[in-house]
């Protein structure tokens, strides 16, 4: 039987590179754009890029911190 396309080693790989192009592609269009801050840190080369990925790990920090805290026993059900 063979496997689906997208599980294949080879395709996960050429996927990554694309995706790695696209997004370094994406950052370097933004000196092409014309930017009108409101803060002076908006100004910064991949502002967008690299304030997106942060705001990402924060929210994952703390979804995990939550999980922590809300977490319920794998037994729980069973009482």
């Amino acid at each position: 039987m063979d496997d689906h396309f997208l599980t294949r080693p080879g395709t996960i790989r050429r996927l990554w590179i694309g995706f790695v192009a696209v997004l370094a592609v994406l950052v370097l269009l933004d000196l092409a754009v014309d930017h009108h801050p409101t803060f002076a840190l908006e100004s910064v080369f991949g502002f967008g890029a690299w304030f997106g990925f942060l705001s990402c790990v924060v929210l994952i920090g703390i979804a995990k911190g939550l999980g922590v805290i809300l977490k319920r026993p794998d037994t729980y059900y069973d009482r």
